[in-house]
């Protein structure tokens, strides 16, 4: 027994070298590698809040469909949403490799126990707020998903590596709807600047909690899964997007904000981390809105899955007939 045990530690002991040097040479770590459980459910957790917000991030911009200002700005709406879905599918392909099936990561959504970002459970009040969207929220996750395409987990990599060409057309799409607002009445003006005083500060809370408040940033950062940190992320984001808002005569809502030629960043004002945390939590002004519509969907949507599979089997059983015969 004592010599099993000590074989069994001895293997591990070599699994986990192989696993550790492949992280160290920038190697992908593939499904049927061995992997670490912590590592597998890190990348569970992830991945599948990842797919979450691709999916409830749909429900506010298809709000707007309907009413798009005219026909060339439904269809690119239209479009994007129809990305977004598929960034969904990507992900929870990906996740189903780690070994979760997709029924599951839905309960998990519809129960609460998973999370998405809390950007998606504020409401789109205006049209200027589909430009808001695409310009910062699309905007910030580009900065947080183009290094995602060198994580150290294979299909994870390889499926952001196309969400984040279409994220990159969306937010050109997003800030292009904000130029021309600019460019309008006084009253367009008015509506853009109305959308970046209520999405700013949520934009930069979706890059997380400060570091020193992470819990998870340290082990992601180990195993490659993340290669910049949340703070690093924010600050990216803030020093590219205040110079488009001087382009567009727009005001950023920060007193504090200033840019520091020491550092060669800019200074920003204080997040208010409560409010994070309570949408976090499940308070925000959208979460009960936005879970019960996923919820809806699940459920209407029973009959059409129970459909394929029933055509599946119909067509598996026709198929074992005529080899049979």
């Amino acid at each position: 027994m004592e010599n099993q045990e000590k074989m069994n530690d001895e293997k591990l002991k070599s699994l986990e070298a192989i696993f550790e040097a492949k992280i160290a040479n920038d190697e992908k770590i593939e499904p049927k590698d061995w992997m670490p459980e912590k590592y597998r459910k890190t990348h569970i957790r992830q991945i599948s809040q990842h797919a979450h917000s691709e999916i409830v991030g749909m429900l506010p911009e298809g709000n707007w469909i309907t009413r798009a200002p005219s026909l060339r700005r439904k269809v690119a709406l239209l479009a994007k949403v129809q990305d977004e879905a598929g960034h969904g599918l990507y992900l929870y392909s990906a996740c189903e490799t780690l070994g979760i099936s997709r029924e599951e990561m839905y309960e998990q959504l519809h129960s609460g126990k998973a999370k998405y970002s809390s950007i998606f459970n504020y409401p789109t009040l205006t049209w200027a707020d589909m430009g808001a969207i695409g310009w910062l929220v699309d905007g910030a996750a580009i900065i947080n998903q183009v290094p995602l395409c060198n994580t150290s987990f294979g299909p994870y990599a390889r499926a952001m590596v196309r969400v984040c060409k279409e994220e990159s057309f969306h937010q050109r799409q997003g800030y292009e709807i904000m130029m021309t607002l600019c460019n309008g009445t006084q009253e367009q003006k008015d509506m853009a600047q109305d959308a970046l005083n209520r999405w700013w500060w949520p934009s930069l809370m979706m890059f997380g909690p400060t570091d020193d408040e992470s819990t998870h940033t340290e082990q992601s950062m180990k195993w490659k899964l993340k290669r910049k940190t949340n703070d690093e992320l924010r600050q990216q984001f803030i020093d590219q997007t205040v110079p488009q808002a001087d382009i567009l005569g727009l005001t950023v809502p920060d007193p504090d904000l200033k840019y520091n030629n020491d550092t060669g960043h800019y200074n920003f004002g204080k997040i208010d981390w409560d409010e994070f945390w309570q949408v976090v939590k499940g308070h925000g002004m959208c979460n009960k809105e936005r879970v019960s519509a996923r919820k809806n969907a699940w459920d209407n949507g029973k009959w059409v899955r129970d459909a394929a599979v029933a055509y599946a089997e119909k067509k598996s059983d026709k198929e074992e007939v005529r080899k049979a015969v």
